[in-house]
């Protein structure tokens, strides 16, 4: 697991005297735009001697606050993209105010900032009425450098890369097309494991379960070759998103993950599950010998799969 070096504000932070260097945006996905962004912050914040911070929000409405990254998962990121603190808003408090007043109140005062990045299509303000023009010319009154990064296309593609096309990738359960958005970091779960009915067990595939975290997208149901850290240990699986409706019919998502070669009980340990490739929707079984049939089948495609992409020899 990563080690967590950035400092997180929430609503407030010390003031800065020499300034900071600032990333806008809520950065869900961190997708290769969102990468750029930052990664121009870091430097130009090291090369003038300024604290490198990124702004985002909680609470934030846009597609019901239903999100690919959660702000744990993205701490993760920043902290080894070298950001030394994010400042979290939350969105309800700031949410009226003028777009004037967002930038003379948290970017100037709060932030001190000297430098500030966005994307090309950043809105601030009441009702989303400030735009990339206006922040420009808010900088340039008060002597702060705007730097709009322009948006990411992939190689050969004239597509650009956004949250969106990262939410519709995962939802078609496409987990290669979103770690091409992302720059080859895969779309992942982690949380406690939780105990079962140990179902998996008794037909010969024990499984490590954990629930999908509140506000979390729910991944194509189905089932996927996986990566598993517990801890700094990493090992491969395959991992079932969904209802499980051959042995419970549940009523709640699970994450639901056999790790190769590996037979221990880790019940409230903490475990990261990353989605490398989609092997088949979810289905009902007519039994559960058709089910074991299945999953068998199942893991020899995923074995042939890292095999094949030199993961494992």
């Amino acid at each position: 697991m990563t080690e967590k070096t950035v400092k997180v504000h929430l609503d407030t932070l010390e003031f800065m005297p020499y300034g900071r260097a600032v990333a806008l945006g809520f950065f869900d996905g961190m997708h290769l735009g969102h990468q750029d962004i930052i990664r121009k912050m870091v430097k130009y914040a090291k090369g003038n001697g300024l604290r490198s911070t990124v702004q985002t929000f909680s609470g934030f409405p846009k597609d019901d606050g239903i999100c690919l990254t959660t702000l744990n998962e993205r701490i993760d990121i920043l902290s080894e993209m070298g950001v030394d603190e994010m400042l979290v808003i939350d969105f309800d408090r700031i949410k009226d105010l003028e777009p004037e007043e967002f930038f003379n109140d948290i970017l100037r005062i709060r932030l001190n900032a000297r430098l500030i990045l966005s994307g090309e299509d950043y809105r601030f303000g009441k009702g989303a009425k400030g735009d990339r023009e206006l922040l420009r010319k808010l900088g340039a009154e008060d002597d702060v450098i705007v730097k709009i990064v322009k948006e990411k296309c992939l190689p050969g593609e004239d597509i650009k890369i956004s949250s969106t096309r990262m939410k519709e990738a995962i939802l078609s359960g496409d987990a290669e097309r979103f770690m091409e958005y992302s720059g080859g970091r895969p779309f992942l779960y982690e949380g406690t494991v939780i105990e079962g009915k140990k179902l998996g067990r008794e037909i010969g595939f024990p499984t490590v379960n954990m629930k999908i975290p509140e506000k979390k997208i729910v991944a194509a149901k189905g089932v996927y070759v996986s990566r598993i850290y517990i801890g700094k240990t990493m090992f491969y699986g395959v991992t079932n998103i969904g209802l499980r409706p051959t042995v419970e019919d549940s009523n709640v998502d699970l994450v639901e993950t056999n790790i190769f070669d590996f037979d221990e009980e880790i019940y409230g340990a903490f475990i990261r599950v990353e989605l490398l490739k989609f092997l088949r929707p979810e289905k009902a079984f007519g039994s559960v010998e058709e089910l074991v049939e299945e999953v068998s089948k199942n893991k020899i495609q995923a074995k042939t799969y890292l095999t094949e992409s030199g993961m494992i020899s």
